[in-house]
Parts: structure tokens; C-alpha cells; sequence
């Protein structure tokens, strides 16, 4: 795959020419004041993708994919860090500024020149990025958002911003079936990161977040249609060929991927108790999943252990610590091997196949189709077998092997698997995609978890189980001291824009409230 590598040139000449030219008096006509709308793309896929990770460092600690190594951390603990560091606000920033006029620039430029490819791919990085903001952050500056008269912006409600995700995607996918003006797979290649210009591809991609964001209305009354969920998903990603995922190039610590060794970013995270219990056998019916020496590494008793949040390494004797990295050394570091998708240039994943077919069983499940669901759930376990032998491939770590074919066929013909789709619960499907998504899809996670209320009870199972089984949060005594014993369900708004300039229409929302993140977001409420 080509190689992505964005200089720091390149992100200043579009940030400059996405703003306001107060001072440009004259103009100079040997230096052109227009870009060409595809050299946008490649910085706005990065920063959109780096944006996910930097947040996903938090947020994973808020649904338990990882958690500090030491004691009471404050996100373990669905607390929050609000000051001008900005911790959490990545995503905020990047759809408000690093994407803001720079995308507005590049679709309106491709409209004009008819490069109606461009245009769509434009639609969809608008919807996904609307997307993962306001299932993060809840009320959103929308209408307002890019208004130059104003000094101030007013919230919208996260119902009116999830109508524009449809909206936008609806026009994503009517310019992405065009094939007249000057579509070209060649002009976008060397410039898109996800799928080297594949119209086809964004076209598969923009229905797969069309069902993503229709199965987020699961609480919504007749608000919530599993069949056009599912008719999105049969329209998206037919394998992993498919998958959108972003190539780092690892040359340099800029270019590596953020939770690579490398950057050293994720050095005092170890994976919890909750997450290994899906895989070594406590919540599927005794079957230990061959994924789990393939994602996490044993400690030096040759067993794979997590860590409790808020406790750190206090919870585990000094054997059963989990003293490695998710790359599998001690520290970060150049030229050390990685793991899974934590290696230095590794692909990051933003969707794949094996999420949408749990979404299409979640959906199919609901609507009482239960051999549609389980067919699905089937495919998506399948799947991402599959997707981690490949990125395992990709990451070539010499002590990591691959899952082989037997391990394979042991596993999905194993009593962790339902044979009967009277057998199939909620919670099997949503533990399954929990693990499919574990380490990259954690804004995805994060709506799953309060949709169901992090604890809600699984209606189909046969004794009183949660839907996700053994899933806890941190107890009184160890939350947060401002939640009021609530656990956390969105985050603050980015403290440099709203606090400091903003602050009037934050209050109205409930900004100033010390509790204001445990307030439920639209999609967990009926």
C-alpha cells in the first residue's frame, strides 16, 4: 500500500488558505491563492484520524478497553481534566479548525470543477466527523458553526445533528454515484489515505455510517427501523477487502501511528480485567478464544491477566501484572516490534466488516429476526479473525503467531458460539463487537455502552445477566467525586473555544455544572 507522508508545509499552505484574508490587499499572480481541492484530502484524513486516537486514549479508559497501571487515575474513575491542556477535545478542534473551512474549500472547489468523487468523499468526512463529535461531546455548534458574522454560536440538540448526518450522506452517496465531470480514481490516489480514491469504496463507506448512525436510535421508539439498517449494511463493506483504514508510514514519530512505540503514548495503559474476560473463556461458556494471545501479551506466568480501573497494578500479585506494553515491551521506543494494529505503521482502522455485521445483527435482532441475526454474528466473528491475522501479518512481530485455520474452525463451532438462533442473547453480540472494535472503534463502543446504560439487564437472557456481562462501574467510593455517583456519558466541550470564548451558550446547555458529563446524551434516552 502507498505510503502517506504529509509535510508540515503542506498543513500550513492549507490552514493559511483556509482562512479569512483580512490583510490581503493585493494579490500576488505568481503565487496561486486556490489549491487544487485534492490536496486537501490527505491532511484532512490525518488529522481526522489522529484526532480519534488522541481522544480514544480517554474515552478507552471510560469503557474499559484499558486503564492507568496506577492507582484512582481520573478517567478510570469517568472524571475529567477541563483546562487550557485540553484533554479529550482533539475531535472538537479537529472538526471546528483543522477541517472547518479547509474542507468547505475543498467542496465547494470540487463542485466547481465538477469532480463530483471529491465532492461526495467531502460529504462523507463531514458527516463522520459530525459524527464522532456528537456522539462524544452530545449538543453541538451546528447551524451557527460556520457563520463568520458571528462572535458567539448557539448549541443544537444532537437530534438536529443526527438529521444532518443523514442528510449529508444522502448527498455523499447520490455524488458518489456519478461517473460524469471529471471523476478520477488517478487525480485522488496518491492523496487519499483510506481508499486511494476508490469511489466505489467511499460509496460502500457512506452506507456503512448511514447504518452506524441509524442503530444509534435504538432508545427512539419507531424513531429506530432495523430494515434500513440492514439495507445500508447489505449496501456497504462486503469483506475486509473493503475496510476503511489509514496507513501509517512510520518513518518518523510524526508519521507513526499514535499508539505505536514510537510515540509512546499508551506507555502506562494495560487492558482490564473485563476486556481478557471475554476472551479467556469467563463470559462465553468456558471456550478460550484463540484472539487473545493474538491481541494481548501473557505475563511472566504465561497467562494474559488485566488490571481493575481505578486500582492499577494494586489488583494483581506481581506475576499476574501485565507489565507489558500492547506492543510487548516494558517502554516505547524506536524499531521495537509491535502488536495487532500498535506497531509503528500499522493501519488504523475507522471501519470495518466485521462492525457492520454485528450492527446488522443487533438490528436484525431487534426486529425478531433472529436467524438473520445469528448469520451476521457468525460473519462478524469470522471476519475479525481474519482482520487480526492480518494486521498481525502487517505488524510481523516474530512471537506472535497466526491463528490457523483449525484454531478457527475449533472456535466457531464451539459452545461459545450459538448454533440455534433461539440461543443467540443481546449480550453475545454486543461483547462480540465490543472485541472487534477493542483498541480503535471507541467512539463506536462508547455510544453502544450508554445505549445500554453501561449495566442495562439482557432481556433475552434466561437469568439476570447484563447485557454486557461483567462490565462495572467504578463503585461510590472510587468515582469521581464530582459525578454524584454517576458514571460519565459525554465529554466537555473544547475548554479553549467554549470556556474561554463561548462560555454564554455553554452555560445554557448546563456547561457550568461540575457534573455536566454525566448527563445523558439524546441517543440513551428515550
Amino acid at each position: 500500500m502507498k505510503k502517506f507522508i504529509y509535510s508540515a508545509a503542506l498543513l500550513i499552505l492549507i490552514s493559511v488558505s483556509g482562512c479569512k484574508k483580512w490583510l490581503d490587499v493585493n494579490v500576488n499572480p505568481n503565487n496561486p491563492q486556490e489549491v487544487s481541492p485534492n490536496l486537501y484530502l490527505g491532511p484532512i484524513l490525518t488529522n481526522l484520524t489522529f484526532s480519534q486516537q488522541y481522544d480514544g486514549r480517554y474515552i478507552g479508559k471510560y469503557i474499559q478497553n484499558w486503564a492507568e497501571y496506577t492507582a484512582s487515575d481520573t478517567w478510570d474513575r469517568h472524571g475529567y481534566l477541563f483546562n487550557s491542556q485540553d484533554p479529550a477535545s482533539e475531535q472538537w478542534r479537529t472538526v471546528y479548525f483543522l477541517l472547518g473551512y479547509n474542507l468547505i474549500d475543498m467542496m465547494r472547489i470540487s463542485e466547481a470543477e465538477e469532480r463530483w468523487d471529491l465532492l461526495g468523499i467531502g460529504y462523507v468526512i463531514k458527516a463522520l466527523g459530525w459524527q464522532h463529535l456528537t456522539d462524544t461531546h452530545g449538543e453541538l455548534i451546528l447551524k451557527q458553526a460556520f457563520d463568520q458574522s458571528r462572535k458567539t454560536f448557539d448549541y443544537d440538540s444532537q437530534e438536529d445533528v443526527y438529521n444532518e448526518i443523514q442528510r449529508l450522506l444522502d448527498l455523499a452517496i447520490v455524488n458518489l454515484k456519478r461517473t460524469d465531470g471529471k471523476v478520477s480514481q488517478a487525480y485522488l490516489a496518491s492523496s487519499d489515505a483510506y481508499f486511494q480514491g476508490n469511489k466505489d469504496k467511499w460509496l460502500k463507506f457512506a452506507y456503512g455510517l448511514k447504518a452506524l448512525s441509524l442503530n444509534h436510535l435504538s432508545n427512539k421508539g419507531a424513531k429506530y427501523k432495523p430494515d434500513d439498517i440492514i439495507a445500508a449494511v447489505d449496501l456497504a463493506m462486503a469483506g475486509n477487502a473493503d475496510n476503511a483504514k489509514f496507513k501509517f508510514s512510520g518513518l518518523v514519530s510524526t508519521s507513526s501511528n499514535f499508539y505505536g512505540p514510537q510515540r509512546g503514548n499508551l506507555n502506562t495503559f494495560r487492558q482490564t480485567t473485563f476486556f481478557v474476560n471475554l476472551m479467556n473463556g469467563t463470559q462465553f461458556n468456558g471456550v478460550v478464544d484463540p484472539r487473545l494471545k493474538r491481541l494481548l501479551f501473557p505475563s511472566t506466568d504465561g497467562n494474559v491477566y488485566g488490571i481493575e480501573p481505578t486500582y492499577g497494578y494494586n489488583s494483581s500479585t506481581a506475576a499476574q501484572r501485565p507489565s507489558l506494553t500492547f506492543w510487548g515491551s516494558a517502554s516505547s521506543g524506536t524499531n521495537l516490534s509491535g502488536n495487532y494494529i500498535f506497531n509503528d505503521k500499522s493501519s488504523y482502522p475507522v471501519m470495518t466488516y466485521s462492525e457492520l455485521q454485528f450492527i446488522k445483527a443487533e438490528a436484525a435482532f431487534r426486529k425478531g429476526d433472529k436467524p438473520t441475526a445469528l448469520d451476521a454474528y457468525k460473519k462478524g466473528i469470522d471476519a475479525h479473525i481474519d482482520f487480526v491475522n492480518q494486521a498481525n501479518a502487517e505488524a510481523a512481530n516474530a512471537t506472535v503467531t497466526q491463528i490457523t485455520t483449525a484454531e478457527k474452525t475449533a472456535f466457531l463451532t464451539s459452545a461459545a458460539i450459538p448454533t440455534n438462533p433461539a440461543d443467540l442473547k443481546l449480550g453475545d453480540i454486543m461483547l462480540q463487537k465490543y472485541i472487534a472494535l477493542w483498541g480503535w472503534g471507541i467512539n463506536e463502543t462508547w455510544a453502544d455502552l450508554r445505549r445500554y446504560h453501561y449495566i442495562d439487564a439482557d432481556p433475552s437472557a434466561p437469568t439476570a445477566t447484563q447485557v454486557y456481562r461483567g462490565f462495572t462501574i467504578p463503585a461510590a467510593d472510587r468515582i469521581f467525586s464530582e459525578n454524584n455517583n454517576k458514571p460519565a456519558y459525554r465529554l466537555r466541550p473544547r475548554y479553549n473555544s467554549e470556556w474561554v470564548w463561548n462560555i454564554d451558550a455553554f452555560e445554557k446547555i448546563g456547561g457550568k455544572r461540575l457534573d455536566y458529563h454525566t448527563i445523558p446524551i439524546w441517543i440513551a434516552t428515550p
